[in-house]
């Protein structure tokens, strides 16, 4: 347990050793409990694994210019009239 300015952590404690045999395994267990392990040799610390901060979440291209447009006129009609068009002329 560390007690860093009234903020209490709990932290494990593994022995060198352990650690030297099991480190994927402690690895991936402190990326998902986010509990900080010590790794100590004869009860001396050697080393702290804390976890990784929070990844930012990526927002995507999906609403990204939201805000920044402005909709005028009818975004549904065609952009000219339909007489103007060759094709659609009786021959």
């Amino acid at each position: 347990m560390v007690n860093n300015h009234s903020i209490v952590i709990l932290m494990e404690e593994i022995q060198i050793s352990k650690f030297k045999a099991t480190c994927l395994a402690v690895l991936d267990r402190v990326g998902k409990t986010r509990v900080p392990v010590l790794v100590t040799r004869f009860g001396t610390p050697v080393a702290q694994i804390i976890p990784p901060p929070p990844a930012e979440r990526d927002v995507g291209w999906l609403g990204c210019m939201r805000d920044r447009t402005t909709i005028v006129g009818d975004i549904v009609a065609p952009a000219s009239d339909l007489a103007d068009w060759e094709v659609l002329r009786e021959a």
